[in-house]
């Protein structure tokens, strides 16, 4: 798909429902007793491998009328799945999922596209097995295909090595099912998503710190979601409004959570226009509309326990650090290497094929900004989020940029090149 400079971007826009809250709905609704309803559930292939997987154990999914309706069996009422669970691309779906299955009486089969085939999955196999769960990949790879024969679980405290809250996530979810209490504690915080939501469910969740502590077998009720548009996406949109001379974008109702708003952060660090207006909270979730004006950026320090709080959107803000007067570092951000490609290495050799002055390093980058770009033959590698930030990098490119693979867009937003040619004007 070809990309090419446009004259501004203009005009409000309604993002998609968050892609993590949606798969975690899908989820806790399924182990709550009675009816989950969901709306602005975010309909994009990795959210409908979640359902999938849920029908295949007993759940009714029904979607209509824009509301997404689970009706849940409570916490020991799934039943052995129909065949192999196939997460797809989503892993999310694969990792949350699995602490779900150890704690369950039956065995399950847990697979997924090459992509998530080649992710990290000893990283829930080792607290899982210390809980007492019997996880094995399948190749003996530490990956997917994964076997899971359900057994009791019992608590422990598991220190995670990776800020991740899909392994928080895993380990919470197993420690419904565990003998007594489970706690996480992470080098940094995570998203607290399942924190948030379980506890909205009736869970008992408690968070000091690095450390989530959950309790075991609680009684959870179904429970309406609104979910918020997720950040992730709006991300390329308030880039896009930053760096075309001209415009003001509107993006209403956008999740932005603590632990998911350091992508904010840093464009209020690179001096970046982003105003939030109708703060609100719902189920602990705040949502705000966000107006983004363009503004001349400049480099910036990207490092730490901020790195967990915007890792999905760091293609993007290399992308804005590219057009940025000065230097931007990235570092500790060895956890994009594992994703569904090894986006440091592609962001550092696409943003050179586009003239950027850019080195990577063993965590991060380093991008010296300000250079013009211009366009070239960027491979997605089926990476949406690469695809997503080169469509934006062409709106301030000379010539023509062409996205190879550009529909793997449709893992997290589908409608979103529709949404783009909305708000930006050739």
């Amino acid at each position: 798909m070809d990309f090419t400079k446009c004259r501004r971007v203009r005009g409000e826009i309604n993002i998609p429902g968050d892609k993590s809250i949606s798969h975690r709905a899908v989820m806790f609704g399924a182990l709550a007793e009675g009816t989950t309803e969901v709306s602005h559930f975010l309909k994009s292939a990795d959210c409908l491998s979640t359902i999938s997987c849920f029908r295949k154990m007993g759940i009714e999914i029904e979607n209509g009328g824009g509301i997404l309706r689970i009706q849940g069996k409570g916490l020991h009422g799934l039943t052995a799945p129909q065949g192999i669970l196939n997460a797809g691309n989503s892993g999310t779906t694969t990792r949350l999922i699995s602490g779900i299955l150890a704690g369950q009486p039956f065995t399950s089969r847990l697979t997924g596209d090459a992509s998530v085939c080649r992710r990290p999955m000893d990283r829930i196999i080792t607290p899982l097995t210390e809980m007492g769960a019997a996880i094995y990949s399948d190749q003996g790879n530490g990956c997917a295909p994964l076997t899971l024969h359900g057994r009791p679980l019992k608590g422990i405290h598991y220190h995670s090595p990776v800020a991740s809250a899909q392994v928080k996530s895993c380990v919470l979810l197993a420690g419904l099912y565990a003998d007594t209490p489970v706690s996480v504690t992470e080098p940094a915080l995570s998203r607290n998503h399942t924190e948030l939501m379980l506890t909205s469910f009736g869970a008992s969740v408690t968070s000091k710190g690095n450390t989530a502590t959950i309790l075991p077998d609680p009684s959870l009720t179904g429970q309406r979601v609104d979910v918020p548009g997720d950040i992730s996406s709006a991300a390329f949109f308030i880039a896009a409004a930053l760096l075309v001379p001209g415009s003001e974008l509107l993006i209403r109702h956008v999740g932005v959570n603590p632990t998911r708003d350091g992508f904010l952060r840093v464009i209020e660090a690179m001096g970046g226009s982003v105003g939030k207006l109708n703060v609100s909270t719902q189920a602990g979730e705040p949502t705000a509309d966000l107006l983004i004006r363009s503004s001349s950026l400049h480099g910036t320090v990207i490092e730490g326990a901020m790195i967990p709080t915007l890792i999905d959107e760091i293609p993007i803000l290399a992308v804005l650090a590219a057009y940025a007067e000065g230097k931007t570092v990235i570092r500790d951000a060895a956890e994009l290497k594992v994703k569904e490609s090894n986006r440091l290495d592609i962001m550092v050799r696409s943003l050179a094929a586009m003239g950027a002055d850019i080195t990577g390093t063993e965590d991060g980058m380093v991008i010296r900004g300000g250079n013009p770009l211009h366009g070239a033959v960027i491979d997605s590698h089926l990476d949406h989020r690469i695809a997503m930030a080169f469509a934006i990098a062409a709106l301030a490119a000379d010539g023509i940029t062409a996205v190879v693979q550009a529909e793997c867009v449709d893992i997290s937003y589908p409608g979103f090149y529709d949404d783009l040619q909305k708000v930006t004007e050739p």
